[in-house]
C-alpha cells in the first residue's frame, strides 16, 4: 500500500510537470531533475507505445543508451521474452483506453552482462483533463528486498529447526503466560502434544505448589523487573508424573522495547539426578573405605571381649556370678557391634531420591558422628561435639545431609596430623540452623579458597583424593536451599566450614 501511494504521488508530479513542459522552461528542468534522481526506473510512453523519455535509473540498470531507447517502440526496449511473459503492450493499451492505473505486478529482468534483477512494476496514466496523453511505466528494483526476505525466511527456518531439534524444552508464552509455542522435546518429555499445550497457562502444567512461583516469575519479567530468571519448577506430565525441570526465563521484546512474550528453556533433570545419585553413592562408599580400618578396630574390641567371655563359659565353673558376668559381656559386645553395623548400614544405603522430610538436625549430626568416632580414635583425633539446642527442625533428605556432615568431618580428619582436634557444633541463628566443622590443621591458602568447591579440585597427591567431596557438599546444601562457606585465616591456622540451612516452621 505504501509503494502504490508513493507511485501515485510521483505520477501526479510527473503529470503536472509534463502538462506544463511547453509553458515554462523552469518546470521542464524540474521535471528532468525529478526523473534523474528518483530511485525508480521511469519510462514515459506515448499512445503509439513509443518511449518518450526514460530516466537515468532505467538507462543505467538496463545497460542501454538514450539514443537506442528514446523514440523506440516499447517492444524493442525490453527483451521479447519479457514482453510475452508480462503482456506489457496489452496492459499499456488498456491503461490508455480505460484511463485506469495498472495494478502492481512483478517481473524478472536481465540486462546484458548484468545478473538477473526482480522488479515490481505498474503503469500509470498521465492525463490532461480526461484525455490520457501518456502512460508512465514505473519499475521498482526489489532484488535486494527479495534476497533479504529469503534470508529472513532461511533464518526463521534455521531457528525453527534448532528449536525443534533441541534436547531441552523450548516454550514461549504471551505476556499473560499462555503457551504460544511448544517444541518437540516438550512434547516428548511432558506427553502433551503441541496442539493440546498451546493456549494453556504454562503455570497450569506445573506442580500445584509451584504454580504461584511460575506466575510470579512471568509477571516479574513482563513488568521489567529482571532481564533473565532461573528457577527449578516441576512439570506435571500427562501421565501425572512430576518431572524436575531447570528453567531459564527471558523476556521477548518488540521494536518499542515492550515485553510481548516470554521464552522459557527447560532442562529435564531426571537423568542428571540419576547420575548425581550414582555419584553421591560412590562417594559414600569411598568414605566408608577411608574409615574401614577404624571401623574394623572398633568392631574388634567388643568381639574380642565376647570371644573371651565365651571361652570362659566353656570351662567348668562353680561360680554363677562369674558366669553371669561373662554372659553380660557377650551380650554387651553383640549390642555394641550391632550398633556399629546399624550406623554403617544407615549411612551406606542409597538415598531415597529427592524426597524431603522433617528432621531434627541435632540427631542427624549425632548419628553421623557415631559412625566417625572409630576413625577419630584410630587417628588419635579429639572429636568434640557442641549442641546449642536439642532440637533444630529442618526439611531435607537425611541421607544427603548425613553425607554432607560425613564429607566435611573426614575432610577435617585428613587436614590434621594425629593428635589434632576437630569440633562439630550445631546452633540456631535467626531463622537458620548452623553446622560448624572446625579443625586445627594445615588450613587453606588464600589462592585456593575461591576454588575449594570446584569439582575435581584437590591439593592432595594423585590417588589420595577425587576432589569431589566438597563439590558434592556444595551441591547438596544448595539443593536444601542452604549455603556453605569456608573460613581459613592463613595456612597452618586451621579451617572452619559453616553450613546454613533454613529452619522448618513447625505447625502448632
Amino acid at each position: 500500500m505504501e509503494k502504490s501511494g508513493a507511485r501515485s504521488d510521483l505520477a501526479s508530479v510527473a503529470m503536472n510537470a509534463s502538462s506544463r513542459l511547453s509553458s515554462d522552461g523552469w518546470y521542464e528542468k524540474l521535471y528532468h531533475m525529478l526523473l534523474g534522481n528518483i530511485p525508480f526506473s521511469l519510462i514515459l510512453i506515448d499512445p503509439s507505445l513509443r518511449v518518450v523519455s526514460a530516466n537515468r535509473n532505467f538507462i543505467e540498470k538496463s545497460r542501454r543508451t538514450e539514443v537506442n531507447t528514446i523514440g523506440k517502440p516499447i517492444r524493442e526496449v525490453f527483451p521479447e521474452t519479457i514482453m510475452e511473459f508480462t503482456q506489457l503492450e496489452a496492459k499499456i493499451r488498456n491503461v490508455f483506453s480505460t484511463a485506469l492505473a495498472l495494478p502492481g505486478a512483478q517481473m524478472t529482468y536481465r540486462a546484458p552482462g548484468v545478473p538477473i534483477r526482480s522488479y515490481f512494476y505498474t503503469v500509470i496514466p498521465i492525463k490532461t483533463g480526461t484525455i490520457v496523453e501518456h502512460a508512465m511505466l514505473v519499475m521498482d528494483d526489489i532484488t535486494e528486498k527479495l534476497q533479504l526476505s529469503e534470508k529472513v525466511r532461511m533464518a526463521e527456518r534455521h531457528l525453527a529447526s534448532v528449536v525443534e531439534c533441541a534436547h531441552d524444552l523450548v516454550v514461549s508464552t504471551d505476556p499473560k503466560g499462555y503457551i504460544t509455542s511448544w517444541n518437540t522435546a516438550a512434547e516428548r518429555i511432558s506427553g502433551y502434544h503441541g496442539e493440546v499445550a498451546r493456549g494453556r497457562l504454562l503455570a497450569d502444567l506445573s506442580e500445584t505448589a509451584q504454580r504461584k512461583d511460575m506466575m510470579a516469575i512471568i509477571r516479574q519479567l513482563v513488568d521489567g523487573g529482571v532481564g533473565e530468571f532461573f528457577s527449578e519448577i516441576n512439570l506435571v506430565a500427562l501421565s501425572g508424573a512430576l518431572i524436575p525441570v531447570e528453567w531459564s526465563f527471558s523476556p521477548i521484546r518488540d521494536d518499542s522495547g515492550k515485553v510481548s512474550g516470554i521464552v522459557a528453556v527447560g532442562r529435564d533433570l531426571l537423568e542428571r539426578r540419576a547420575l548425581e545419585q550414582h555419584l553421591y553413592q560412590s562417594e559414600k562408599l569411598a568414605a566408608l573405605g577411608v574409615m574401614a580400618s577404624g571401623i574394623a578396630h572398633e568392631l574388634r574390641n567388643p568381639l574380642s571381649v565376647s570371644f573371651s567371655a565365651a571361652q570362659f563359659l566353656l570351662e567348668p565353673s562353680d561360680d554363677p556370678a562369674f558366669q553371669q558376668e561373662c554372659i553380660g559381656k557377650i551380650i554387651e559386645g553383640i549390642e555394641r557391634s550391632s550398633l556399629i553395623i546399624e550406623n554403617l548400614l544407615r549411612f551406606a544405603r542409597p538415598s531415597s531420591g529427592n524426597q524431603h522430610e522433617s528432621l531434627n538436625l541435632v540427631n542427624l549430626v549425632r548419628e553421623t558422628l557415631n559412625v566417625l568416632t572409630p576413625q577419630a580414635k584410630l587417628q588419635k583425633i579429639k572429636l568434640v561435639e557442641h549442641y546449642g539446642e536439642t532440637f533444630l527442625p529442618v526439611s531435607g533428605n537425611a541421607n544427603l545431609l548425613q553425607q554432607v556432615i560425613m564429607n566435611l568431618v573426614l575432610n577435617a580428619f585428613q587436614a590434621i596430623s594425629d593428635g589434632g582436634d576437630v569440633s562439630v557444633m550445631t546452633r540456631r541463628e535467626d531463622d537458620k540452623a548452623l553446622i560448624c566443622v572446625r579443625d586445627n590443621g594445615c588450613g587453606i591458602s588464600s589462592a585456593h579458597l575461591t576454588r575449594i568447591f570446584d569439582p575435581f579440585f584437590t591439593t592432595r597427591p594423585v590417588g589420595q583424593g577425587t576432589g569431589l567431596g566438597l563439590s558434592i557438599c556444595h551441591t547438596l546444601v544448595k539443593q536444601h536451599v542452604g549455603t556453605i562457606v569456608v573460613e581459613s585465616s592463613a595456612e597452618g591456622q586451621g579451617t572452619t566450614f559453616v553450613v546454613s540451612l533454613p529452619l522448618e516452621t513447625m505447625n502448632t
